[in-house]
């Protein structure tokens, strides 16, 4: 373990990426203002461009029109587009709230890849939008090239929207300038559930002022009202920026609909007129797979899933959990049978499968909720998988000691934990010569969060499995502001040569507060 602070650097992309910076900025309005939905003229890509679950050879590409239109990507080796190859995505209309992604394929590994994208009138196909350009880089197929990406969530809660005055969510441009290739987003990519005022007034008599929309006036119920909230953050050039040059990989967690829900359960909230969450949850999941570039909802948006597996190459596999959709009810958390957990037998064995598949030499398990730490639901519920209790697993520890037995078991080598939700950051290392349950191999689990949204004191840590943290830095109050306190996002390097892991944890102004450097085919460290 060492500590020490480290600023941006120009990467192996830089002098590109600078270009393409600037050449994006002239194509997108200004912070807080909404791209127009012209009724004549040509189409307009004003939300700009994402990619995402890009692996080695393919990949997604995302657009949102304002008007029908017909997407069409063209992708090129070099930023002049000389020669170019060309894709026809699909008609964008109003049944996905005029947004659409394309799948990519047939990619060369390891190369950067140039693309922009161009929205073609239904009527007339010679009239097109103006080209919005992004770049991604194909995952490798040889071990000899590095790996780098960076890690966070939680955006625009707690009443913490987009505030120009403060340079909007400038975390996304020191996450930019670390040159990663893509972005692993923990989940609550929107508060869906957290409605925003036009002022707050801090504690020292600072005025935060939000950009505010219609639909971020209110909880989202309706489909239109979740679509507003996902596109609320787009309104953010520094978002903007940063998605037309890292791809991403994206899961959700509560508040895409609204905190701490879960299957079956009735609200007893008077904000809502639709008291039923597997409504609300129904809509949300249609509008995150609408706004996000994810390979398993992209063209199956009400029967696919979150939970999947982005493999970046030889170094390294992406294991995307979805702790929503198939976890039982809050409760104390103390039964002692839990079948279904907070992951759900099926995805539970779908974890199993693929780990042991994996011939990848680290595999993150990109989780969204921690596991040792104790996140409460009200006076004796539990949200999470821990419950205070120190001794042998109860409730959803049962799933989690099933899984972590496994992966010693079959000695499934190079597993590390990566998490957000909890609005701190720290690092955990779970090992069994301090834990009540034995049966596993020692192992991280690193928090990085929020990066747009109010800080929270540190939680109480769980004894089941032995957490011991290394590092922990957390505001003193509840929801200070990120006027007030720094956001915060981890990195993860990977060496190509010695496939040494680096995780590195940073605040927003690039600072690196830990660093913790793993040794590569373990079971457990």
């Amino acid at each position: 373990m060492s500590t020490g602070q480290q600023g941006p650097v120009p990467g192996r992309r830089s002098v590109l990426r600078g270009s393409l910076a600037a050449s994006a900025a002239l194509a997108l309005p200004a912070l807080g203002s909404a791209p127009a939905l012209a009724l004549s003229g040509r189409p307009s890509a004003g939300w700009g461009v994402q990619a995402g679950d890009i692996d080695a050879h393919s990949g997604l590409v995302w657009v949102r029109s304002d008007r029908p239109a017909r997407m069409i990507v063209e992708t090129s080796a070099t930023a002049s587009f000389r020669r170019t190859r060309r894709w026809h995505g699909p008609l964008l209309g109003p049944g996905t709230d005029f947004t659409g992604t394309t799948r990519l394929h047939g990619l060369p590994s390891g190369e950067q890849i140039h693309y922009r994208v161009l929205l073609a009138d239904p009527d007339d196909p010679r009239r097109t939008s103006r080209p919005v350009a992004g770049t991604f880089r194909t995952a490798p197929q040889r071990r000899h090239q590095d790996v780098r990406f960076v890690w966070s969530g939680d955006i625009a809660g707690q009443g913490w929207g987009i505030n120009p005055e403060l340079g909007g969510y400038r975390v996304f441009e020191q996450m930019r300038l670390r040159d990663p290739d893509f972005f692993l987003c923990s989940g609550d990519t929107v508060y869906a559930d957290g409605p925003l005022q036009p002022t707050v007034t801090l504690p020292d008599g600072r005025v935060w002022r939000n950009v505010m929309t219609e639909e971020k006036a209110k909880v989202a119920e309706t489909l239109a009202e979740f679509r507003g909230t996902f596109r609320y953050n787009l309104l953010d050039e520094n978002l903007r920026r940063f998605n037309a040059q890292v791809p991403s990989i994206v899961q959700w967690d509560d508040h895409e609909v609204r905190n701490n829900w879960y299957p079956g359960q009735i609200l007893d909230d008077a904000r809502y007129t639709e008291k039923n969450v597997d409504v609300l949850a129904a809509r949300a999941r249609q509008a995150f797979g609408e706004y996000f570039p994810i390979s398993t909802l992209s063209g199956q948006r009400t029967e696919g899933r979150v939970h999947r597996v982005v493999r970046h190459g030889p170094l390294l596999d992406v294991f995307v959990l979805d702790m929503r959709t198939y976890r039982n009810q809050n409760s104390p958390n103390r039964q002692t049978e839990d079948p279904v957990g907070i992951l759900g037998a099926e995805q539970l064995a779908w974890l199993k499968r693929e780990l042991g598949r994996s011939r990848a030499v680290w595999k993150v398990i990109a989780s969204d909720m921690p596991l040792g730490l104790v996140v409460g639901d009200g006076a004796v519920n539990y949200e999470a998988v821990a419950q205070g209790d120190p001794g042998a697993p109860l409730g959803r520890e049962l799933q989690i000691a099933e899984l972590l037995r496994h992966i010693k078991h079959q000695r499934i080598t190079g597993t590390l934990w990566l998490t957000a939700d909890v609005h701190y950051t720290s690092a955990q290392h779970y090992d069994p010569s301090r834990a009540a349950f034995k049966d596993f191999a020692p192992f991280w689990e690193f928090v990085s969060g929020p990066l747009a949204a109010g800080g929270f004191p540190a939680v109480k840590l769980d004894g089941t499995f032995g957490p011991e943290q290394s590092f922990v830095k957390a505001p003193a109050r509840a929801n200070v502001s990120p006027a007030e306190s720094p956001q915060y996002f981890g990195e993860v390097d990977i060496d190509g040569g010695s496939g040494e892991l680096t995780v590195r944890l940073r605040e927003d102004t690039g600072a690196v507060l830990f660093t913790k450097v793993l040794q590569p085919g373990l079971v457990g460290q």
